[in-house]
């Protein structure tokens, strides 16, 4: 669960039974969670529901039936102080490219009903934080993608959220601003809740405390990183076979990886049974979870 005050009370937030859909595809197919203290990883792929979850939860999304809960009461009775806990970073930020970003970062305090006075010292504390002090007086047009998103996530910790909302942060990024981006986002962890939805399983792996796994519209599993990996114990196997064999005789699975080592390749296979005699069980990893539980097979 997670906590905030609205009103001068402590109260509960809970997703419970959200049902959405456009036409006649069902989107979420009565989904429910809850959320505590953390890091949570909403993996899942694309059009898997994430997204439109995320803005259901925001207000952005109209959820054809189901409610987000406060205390056990709908955000409609209490919005703008639950909106007011909010951060959120969407998947596509539009920026100002004119703007500095200093410039930008006090028009968004602003926004945000935050004084002048609070504006200038939070806006120098995030630019520090994020490290863009340096560039503050670049125009946003000009910055790279991983640079933008540091904007974003410096705008959205502006009014000190309790709930930070991620969404597909990494996205288009290079692996150097991708690890420089989950550690920022650990930093900010400390006694809030950071809900980081992607696609990518290792944005998620190396710092999520909670995941969980949606597929067509629905959870699929959640738990601690240990807990899925356990929960598909027995079920990971390897098995070597020279280049130049057929591979013919593989009952695959789904196969999560594909190494070449000299004149063999390594096959890694998720499957309920051994794939063939000469395979051997591993240890499961999270992406081998993912693609358990998520329908299709890997082209």
């Amino acid at each position: 669960m997670f906590l905030y005050v609205c009103g001068g009370n402590i109260v509960k937030i809970e997703l419970k039974s959200i049902y959405k859909k456009y036409g006649k595809q069902e989107v979420l197919k009565h989904v429910s969670m809850e959320f505590d203290t953390g890091i949570y990883g909403l993996l899942g792929k694309n059009g898997a529901g994430k997204t439109t979850l995320i803005g259901i939860l925001l207000g952005i999304v109209k959820a054809n039936s189901g409610e987000v809960l406060m205390d056990g009461k709908s955000v409609r009775l209490c919005q703008n102080e639950f909106l007011d806990k909010i951060g959120y970073l969407p998947q596509y930020p539009k920026f100002y490219k004119e703007m500095r970003i200093d410039e930008f970062l006090m028009y968004m305090a602003s926004l945000k009903g935050i004084s002048k006075k609070d504006s200038k010292e939070k806006v120098d504390w995030l630019l520090h934080e994020v490290n863009l002090w340096d560039g503050k007086k670049k125009k946003i047009g000009d910055l790279s993608g991983g640079m933008r998103q540091r904007l974003g996530i410096a705008q959205a910790m502006l009014n000190e959220p309790e709930l930070l909302i991620l969404d597909e942060p990494t996205a288009g990024l290079d692996p150097q601003e991708r690890i420089r981006f989950r550690n920022l986002i650990s930093k900010f962890a400390k006694n809030r809740t950071i809900i980081m939805v992607t696609h990518i399983v290792s944005d998620v792996e190396y710092i999520a405390n909670q995941v969980i796994i949606m597929d067509d519209g629905d959870i699929v599993c959640q738990g601690n990183i240990e807990q899925l990996e356990d929960s598909i114990k027995g079920k990971v196997w390897e098995v070597v076979r020279k280049n130049s064999d057929t591979m013919d005789d593989l009952d695959f699975g789904k196969v999560s990886n594909l190494k070449r080592e000299g004149e063999n390749t390594r096959i890694r296979i998720v499957s309920d049974r051994q794939p063939v005699v000469d395979a051997s069980k591993v240890r499961a990893g999270l992406e081998d979870v993912f693609l358990y539980h998520c329908r299709g097979d890997m082209e």
